[in-house]
């Protein structure tokens, strides 16, 4: 029986490999629901790998590259690529994302037309990057709780992990050496007549911000994160910025109703990259950053796959996926 800590989706997609592989497996989740994980219920979802390769480490772009086909083996994946684009003003920040990036090509006024017609007439440059997808992170994680159970996991909810367990996924609550929290802000909105269909990036040098259309007119907006470790809620100023970056956007942005607001904290290493650390008996995954949804599958599989080495479980390991 493998033990883990934690049933956000770095614990579900854990367990999801660790099981698919025939091994046992128990989770132990001190909320009462999957939407008492914070991290993951407030993610944007995006499966943006390229993008991310802005300003994060080469690592991140090469895990994330597999992201897109393991989600769609469990929920709803949405491949519409992502559109970045930036004001007249603000066309510098489109020249250095586009050099520190790849697998995008780059568009002029009539494509974004073409592609977001809601966005005609309003950006002369952007960058498109196809093969790009995004999810809803509430659905992926209600889907993927589904998909560990049909395995046998057996998900224990309203329950503290024990002292000891095989696998900790907890974020910050494992008080792993070197991590530290990155608080994420976002908010919820609706706008019925503004029918956007893929993930937008918005660059500005203050506040770069990205729209990801949850489906009948629901958006969510979120920014760059923010080094804190406090759990209250949105700021004034953060709020303000986000709408005012929606309104940029498209006007009509501004008539939006927002109906959730939320904050949580990522757990990172200094470098912000995940991995897998050992301590004693216990491999933590840990350190995703703002980039749960996107290496979590990675990680997941690199466990499964140091978990299949272990002489106590390799012969199970094999019966089972051969």
């Amino acid at each position: 029986m493998i033990t883990i800590a934690g049933a956000g989706v770095a614990g579900l997609a854990s367990a999801y490999e660790l099981a698919r592989r025939g091994l046992a497996v128990t989770i132990y989740e001190a909320g009462d629901a999957p939407d008492n994980n914070p991290c993951s219920w407030f993610a944007g979802g995006m499966l943006a790998p390229w993008c991310e390769g802005e300003t994060a480490d080469p690592q991140v772009v090469r895990l994330g590259a597999g992201a897109i086909a393991w989600w769609q083996q469990v929920t709803e994946v949405v491949k519409r690529g992502t559109l970045v684009v930036a004001p007249p003003r603000d066309t510098a920040e489109l020249t250095r994302f586009a050099r520190r990036t790849e697998s995008h090509r780059a568009v002029g006024a009539a494509e974004i037309a073409a592609l977001e017609p809601a966005l005609a007439g309003r950006f002369q440059q952007g960058l498109f990057f196809a093969e790009e997808a995004h999810l809803d992170p509430r659905r992926a994680l209600r889907d993927l709780t589904r998909a560990v159970q049909d395995l046998g996991v057996q998900i224990r909810y309203g329950t503290p992990a024990p002292e000891q367990v095989d696998v900790d996924c907890r974020g910050m609550a494992a008080s792993l050496p070197g991590l530290r929290p990155v608080r994420g802000e976002m908010a919820v909105i609706e706008a019925p007549d503004i029918g956007i269909t893929r993930t937008i990036r918005l660059l500005h040098p203050r506040i770069p911000v990205y729209l990801v259309p949850r489906g009948d007119g629901i958006y969510m907006i979120g920014a760059t994160m923010i080094e804190s470790s406090s759990w209250r809620p949105i700021t004034v100023r953060s709020l303000l910025e986000l709408l005012g970056a929606a309104f940029a956007l498209h006007p009509g942005l501004g008539e939006a109703s927002v109906i959730e607001t939320g904050t949580g904290l990522r757990p990172a290493f200094a470098d912000n990259v995940p991995r897998l650390s050992h301590r004693g008996d216990t491999t933590h995954v840990n350190g995703l950053y703002r980039h749960g949804f996107l290496l979590a599958p990675a990680l997941a599989k690199e466990l499964a796959a140091q978990f299949c080495q272990d002489h106590s479980h390799a012969d199970h390991c094999e019966r089972q996926t051969a």
